[in-house]
């Protein structure tokens, strides 16, 4: 029987092995030592809600669309203060049955008010996050875009502290004000 393996090949082929063997117990620990650097970015989205110009064309189509509610709000609400004033200062004068009749009255139109003024700022907020959902979306995708490009391994959005030299906002900013 073979004693040796490595006997009964031909010389060459069992000194091919010989070098692969020792090439690999050489670039073994050299891999290990090599260290591989991760790249990181960071994105302040809050910058990019407010900074962008989609974020500020969103704001102003906003406005228009809201502000013919503001001012219904606004001008319900100087009724009510109006309305409260002047039964505050007739209070004394009135009758109990009318005293008490103008009060529920005054008691509705202030739930009015406030049911009115909640619906607006649920509306309002709604329209906003809506907008805001749609800038992170177009921002999301080009985080991902310049993450290729650059070879980014991760994309921070939150961190203690950021190295300016990590930042990558306002790249971000100008390809979505593109």
């Amino acid at each position: 029987m073979l004693k040796n393996p490595l006997s009964s090949l031909p010389n060459a082929l069992s000194g091919a092995l010989a070098l692969a063997a020792l090439a690999a117990t050489l670039a073994a620990p050299a891999a290990q030592a090599q260290v591989t650097t991760s790249r990181i970015g960071f994105v302040y989205t809050e910058r990019l809600m407010t900074d962008s110009k989609m974020a500020k064309n969103a704001d102003a189509k906003l406005t228009a669309e809201f502000s013919k509610r503001q001012k219904a709000v606004e001008e319900m609400v100087a009724k009510f203060k109006q309305t409260s004033e002047k039964f505050d200062a007739e209070a004394a004068g009135l009758g109990e049955l009318d005293r008490t009749r103008r009060a529920r009255e005054l008691y509705n139109m202030q739930k009015d008010v406030e049911r009115m003024q909640r619906e607006f700022q649920e509306d309002l907020q709604q329209r906003k996050n809506e907008e805001r959902a749609a800038i992170a979306q177009k921002a999301y995708k080009l985080v991902e875009q310049v993450a290729e490009q650059e070879k980014l391994d991760a994309v921070l959005v939150e961190a203690a502290w950021v190295s300016p030299r990590v930042d990558i906002t306002d790249k971000i900013l100008k390809l979505l004000d593109k």
